[in-house]
């Protein structure tokens, strides 16, 4: 009887009503309670004690609030509104539940959004012109530099990197403070800089005072402080010297500076909140947005799914036309709820990608249009800019005039309309006078889905990777056509300096810049000899500390120098400057040097000097640490140890090879093995090929693509085919062709149409093209596709050698055979696709070369070799 009496007793305690609590008694005493049951009552506790606490909070601050009145306070009257309210879960630290009650209601429940002081502050306090007048910031490894120098300056009690973290209604606002000096009762902002802070824009001197404000008061929050200190430090990394402005702040006014920008900002939160929730029931309602899944498509997009909920990073080899984007973009956004995804980015190699993507995501939308899924496409400045010709401040550019008074009003528009393509932003900056290139950098901030280049994630300044770092977002990252990513990643990673662009700029430079350019060019002896000795390994300490000489000197030149004075020349010097020093800083085994001697118009020695990555996976290895999970996906990635061991991928990373949706009888695929395609045979093989082609078109007449290795082959065959077979119609891709040219020669290939197309390996028509039906009905591809073997490559193979054991593989034999797949994979596109592909080199019918070949191909006409 005591324990029926105590069951009763804890039934009520939860809140269970006696009739509840007597339908879990039988008649033999023994309580029998649903699980399921138990852990929904668990659920609406920790939601009501979460609510109580929000509440008691408010209260609080309601309590010791300055207003005059209730009426007034802003705390006390958004309790009163509270009940109405439907927050949810948004951003990163965000919590919501929303349950339904006994009577049927559903109750939401008041939760937090997670924000930091930088993002508070930059969204409250950032007013006035957008100003980007040439004054250099200091890297990442320099401002923390001068941080430690200045706290090395401090006393022994000087405290660094201050977490600190507040509450404000639905807000948690936290961040880390700069210093505090307890024996001055000084809380200091510290700012690294170079040059004549009277230059210093307004708008940034106030945002640095906004942070300072915040800091101090969660500081005096957190120790009880009735008053605070506050100090903007300046250190000029230059000088080495501090300037610093100080102001005494009561705790009382700390508190209602923090309140009236947790004020202004909770609006925005209180709609982020709602977005997100609304986000999250719509895509766990979400379908697939075509009728049935195609062969392959689902395994894609189970995989990613599986990616994202195991933390995994994920291999796919998936073949063309199965729907790769739409697989891989549904799978990742199933994922964002269960899985608390923040943002997906998917990055592309060329523009046709990110187009893809936002048909994709557009469809999806207009399947479930109570999706309202926030869709920003990323575009390069260049491409962006309103104004090539004008500087971006307000003294040049209009729409840099006045741009975060106009900000606001431009973001929530800019939000509303939800698929943010190029075309979009521009329309949308342009009504409220503000520059498309970086609305789109903002709205990127609250987006669901970005779509951009690989660089925004992968590069060594990419945007992406830093918000994601600042905000602490959980991010999935999906990597189209990704079989690219080893040499764009290469390429990121590298950097050259010439002695005769210096010598170009050092006329025209002011007289300290000319002196510490001096040093540079004396450096060039001390390389040249170094050279002349062997094979250059390392750069001299003496060469590097030059190169930092002169950066500084520029910087110290531009940071002085009345607006709009620096050339443009100079920039780009400082950049290039800048940019090789800071990869000569992270070198290592990773990476080579090349040092070439040129030609001077003057007569004078000239040299450039280039530090060419070889294996970018140490410098990629944070950037998949960073994301959730990272999906590679390509119909070109084997062997997948290759791209493992050249990107860095995690020892996990998962891998898939993803069934082809096509029948080995849509694809005739045939080895010439009678030709070589060797360079020394190319002469004698241009004949024979055109032969080939010719009785191919004879055989079955309709549109072709000829693949080769270089400009000069497909020019030689070319020409024989025209001569020896004038009737065969035919159009070749030329060098530096601009886009309207590119799409002269597709628009070649109608349905119907009759002719031979002559393209480079690996060029502008080798993927990327997608010519359904009869537009194209085979293809040539007249060599392996194989690097040139030259003193760069073969130093690539040594070092690949040494490293992975592989260095004939991964220097020439993948990459080549990698754009071999790719061109033979514009001939079948759609399960109703027939075409041939004739393979013309006998190296084709080799083992290891056959084993990197699409399983699926069923070829005919080899003769198996040995390797």
């Amino acid at each position: 009887m005591l324990d029926r009496l105590a069951f009763i007793a804890l039934g009520r305690t939860a809140g269970f009503s006696l009739q509840e609590i007597g339908a879990m008694i039988p008649a033999d005493g023994k309580p029998a309670i649903e699980r399921q049951l138990l852990s929904a009552k668990a659920d609406e506790i920790d939601a009501t004690v979460r609510r109580l606490q929000a509440t008691s909070r408010g209260l609080r601050q309601a309590a010791v609030c300055p207003a005059p009145s209730h009426a007034e306070c802003p705390t006390f009257q958004r309790l009163l509104r509270q009940p109405a309210a439907a927050p949810a879960r948004a951003g990163r630290g965000a919590r919501s539940r929303r349950r339904g009650g006994p009577d049927g209601v559903d109750y939401h429940l008041p939760m937090q959004y997670s924000v930091a002081v930088r993002t508070l502050c930059e969204f409250t306090a950032k007013r006035g012109d957008l100003d980007l007048r040439f004054t250099p910031s200091p890297s990442a490894q320099e401002g923390m530099a001068g941080h430690l120098l200045v706290a090395g300056r401090r006393g022994p009690l000087y405290e660094t990197e201050i977490t600190l973290r507040g509450e404000f209604g639905q807000l948690a606002v936290r961040g880390r403070a700069d210093g505090y000096d307890p024996a001055a009762n000084r809380l200091e902002e510290i700012k690294t800089h170079r040059g004549d802070l009277a230059r210093q824009p307004a708008n940034h001197r106030q945002l640095h005072w906004a942070q300072a404000k915040v800091y101090g008061w969660l500081l005096c929050e957190a120790r009880q402080l009735a008053e605070l200190n506050l100090a903007l430090v300046y250190f000029d990394l230059a000088t080495q010297q501090e300037t610093t402005f100080t102001q005494t702040h009561s705790a009382q006014a700390l508190r209602a500076f923090f309140e009236a920008s947790c004020g202004d900002f909770l609006a925005w939160a209180e709609r982020e909140l709602a977005h997100r929730e609304h986000r999250d029931d719509a895509l766990a309602a979400l379908v697939f947005p075509h009728p049935a899944f195609r062969t392959g498509q689902r395994e894609l997009a189970a995989s990613v799914y599986k990616g994202a909920a195991s933390g995994r990073c994920l291999l796919a080899q998936a073949p063309t036309g199965i729907g790769k984007t739409a697989a891989t973009v549904f799978a990742m956004l199933k994922a964002a709820k269960p899985h608390g995804l923040d943002k997906i980015f998917y990055l592309t190699a060329k523009s046709t990608g990110r187009q893809l993507a936002l048909d994709a995501a557009a469809l999806m939308g207009s399947n479930a249009p109570a999706l309202r899924l926030r869709v920003v496409e990323l575009t390069a400045r260049d491409k962006a800019c309103e104004y090539p010709d004008r500087a971006c401040h307000g003294d040049s550019c209009p729409l840099a005039k006045g741009f975060y008074d106009r900000l606001p009003a431009a973001r929530l528009d800019a939000l509303a309309s939800g698929l943010m393509d190029g075309p979009a932003l521009r329309s949308v900056a342009l009504r409220h006078q503000v520059c498309p290139y970086y609305l789109g950098q903002e709205v990127t901030r609250w987006a669901d889905l970005v779509v951009g280049d690989y660089n925004y994630w992968f590069d060594a300044s990419a945007m992406l990777h830093a918000l994601t770092a600042a905000h602490e977002w959980r991010v999935g990252v999906l990597a189209d056509e990704a079989h690219n990513l080893v040499e764009r990643a290469r390429a990121m990673y590298s950097a050259s300096l010439g002695q005769a662009a210096l010598r170009a700029v050092r006329t025209a430079a002011p007289a300290p810049v000319r002196s510490a350019l001096d040093k540079v060019n004396r450096g060039w002896s001390t390389l040249r000899k170094a050279h002349g000795k062997g094979a250059l390994e390392t750069l001299p300490t003496t060469f590097i500390a030059a190169l930092k000489q002169a950066t500084s000197a520029m910087e110290t030149h531009f940071a002085e120098a009345a607006a709009g004075a620096a050339d443009a020349p100079l920039q780009q010097a400082y950049f290039d400057l800048l940019g090789f020093q800071r990869l000569a800083e992270s070198f290592g085994p990773h990476s080579v040097l090349e040092f070439i001697e040129q030609d001077s118009a003057l007569g004078k020695p000239a040299a450039t000097v280039r530090i060419q990555n070889q294996i970018p996976a140490p410098f990629l290895k944070p950037r998949f640490s960073a994301a959730r999970s990272v999906t590679l996906f390509s119909a070109t990635l084997s062997p997948p140890r290759y791209y493992t061991d050249m990107l860095g991928l995690p020892a996990d990373t998962a891998w898939i090879d993803v069934e082809s949706p096509f029948s080995p009888d849509q694809l005739q695929v045939q080895v010439v093995s009678r030709i070589s395609t060797r360079f020394a045979d190319r002469p004698r093989s241009a004949a024979p090929i055109a032969r080939l082609i010719a009785d191919q078109f004879e055989a079955q007449a309709g549109n072709y693509l000829a693949f080769f290795s270089s400009f000069d082959y497909l020019d030689l065959v070319a020409s024989q085919l025209q001569r020896r077979h004038p009737g065969v119609p035919v159009w070749a891709q030329a060098r530096g062709m601009d886009e309207g040219a590119r799409k002269g020669f597709l628009g070649r290939f109608v349905p119907g149409g009759q002719g031979i197309g002559f393209a480079v390996l690996g060029g502008s028509f080798g993927e990327g093209i997608d010519l359904r039906g009869d537009r194209l009905v085979g293809a040539f591809v007249a060599t392996l596709g194989l690097p040139q073997v030259n003193p760069r490559n073969e130093q690539l193979k040594a070092c690949l050698q040494g490293v992975f054991g592989a260095g004939y593989d991964y220097t020439y034999l993948v990459p080549g055979i990698q754009k071999v797949v790719q061109a033979a994979g514009r001939v079948i596109r759609t399960r109703e696709d027939k075409g041939i592909v004739y393979l013309i080199d006998d190296r084709f019918a080799r083992p290891a070369v056959r084993e990197l070949l699409p399983a699926w191909w069923r070829i005919s006409g080899a003769t198996q070799l040995t390797n």
